[in-house]
């Protein structure tokens, strides 16, 4: 396995427009990474810098120590597992698996133990003489998944390889990455638009805006610990809640902001925040209620318990964690 440096890597395409400014991040030997983002935020970008799918206009890519900016995809000994399976459609499932092992000339007798020890842990022992066409989508990513791992690289980059599945299949193949992850113990980089996943995955969450890193390090600690709006608001679900801080605090400049999860639904009292229910939605173990502030009329949200009834149109009083609190500067 390897560890993998970016160093103040740029990508500025033609037109002027930056895939990526001035990127710098440490991946461990052996550590999962999630780069997570909305749409845009270089994400992808980033992991085909890494992969060497494209090219860095400024800055440096190691690869174990060694400097691998210039060097070709196929040099580079890296993995990729792709969003659209990229699997042969004339080959089958164990000549999709072997393909890249027969490129590098590997004995035939070992292709064939790699091929089978993979399919027998990814479960697909049996579809190994299928075709692509014939399997579902969540067994075509597994192949894919297989096909990265029989090749034993020096890390495995894989750019938002669950979008195309059924949401309890994504679930499953999640479980699977993590759990491929501990018996491996590889180096992986995983690029994902879903903050749960990214959450649920990342030893390490590296959050991306406009080409930019706006936060890294542990999911928990970005989660308690935002260190801008946006990394506050991007993480978590239902989003935190900003409200100007003046309605807290008289006289204080800035916004703060607070989790869902954080508010107590109480009776309206003279002093304090006071709120309009304008929503109630029932999402299982859970009610998401939807408020609109007295004060200024801002939208907030608030969680509570399933069994609470809480009408529409009523008033009600806002009780906050004061040490779950969050303020933010301009």
């Amino acid at each position: 396995m390897a560890s993998i440096t970016v160093d103040r890597v740029s990508r500025i395409f033609p037109g002027g427009h930056a895939g990526v400014r001035d990127v710098s991040l440490e991946v461990a030997d052996g550590e999962l990474v999630v780069l997570v983002g909305p749409s845009g935020s270089g994400k992808s970008t980033l992991l085909r810098l890494i992969a060497g799918l494209e090219s860095a206009t400024s800055g440096r890519i190691l690869i174990d120590g060694r400097d691998a900016t210039n060097a070709p995809p196929q040099a580079r000994d890296l993995a990729m597992v792709f969003q659209s399976y990229a699997l042969y459609p004339h080959k089958t499932v164990r000549e999709n698996l072997a393909f890249g092992l027969r490129m590098h000339r590997v004995a035939p007798r070992e292709i064939d133990l790699r091929v089978q020890g993979v399919a027998e842990s990814l479960q697909i022992g049996a579809l190994l003489d299928r075709r692509p066409a014939q399997l579902s989508g969540g067994q075509r990513q597994r192949v894919a998944l297989g096909r990265a791992i029989v090749r034993e690289p020096k890390a495995f980059l894989f750019d938002e390889p669950l979008s195309n599945l059924d949401p309890a299949l994504r679930l499953d193949t999640r479980a699977e990455i993590a759990l491929l992850h501990r018996r491996l113990g590889a180096t992986m980089i995983y690029v994902t638009h879903d903050q749960e996943e990214a959450m649920k995955l990342g030893q390490r969450i590296v959050i991306l805006k406009d080409g930019r890193i706006e936060q890294a390090g542990p999911p928990l600690e970005i989660y308690r610990t935002p260190a801008t709006l946006f990394a506050a608001r991007f993480l978590g679900s239902p989003p935190m809640n900003i409200i100007d801080a003046s309605l807290l605090e008289a006289g204080r400049r800035g916004v703060v902001g607070f989790r869902p999860q954080d508010v107590t639904l109480t009776e309206v009292e003279r002093t304090g925040l006071a709120a309009t229910v304008a929503l109630v939605e029932t999402v299982g173990s859970e009610q998401h209620v939807h408020l609109r502030l007295d004060a200024d009329d801002t939208r907030v949200i608030a969680v509570a318990p399933p069994d609470r009834t809480i009408p529409v149109d009523s008033r009600v009083g806002l009780t906050l964690r004061r040490d779950r609190l969050h303020y933010f500067t301009p």
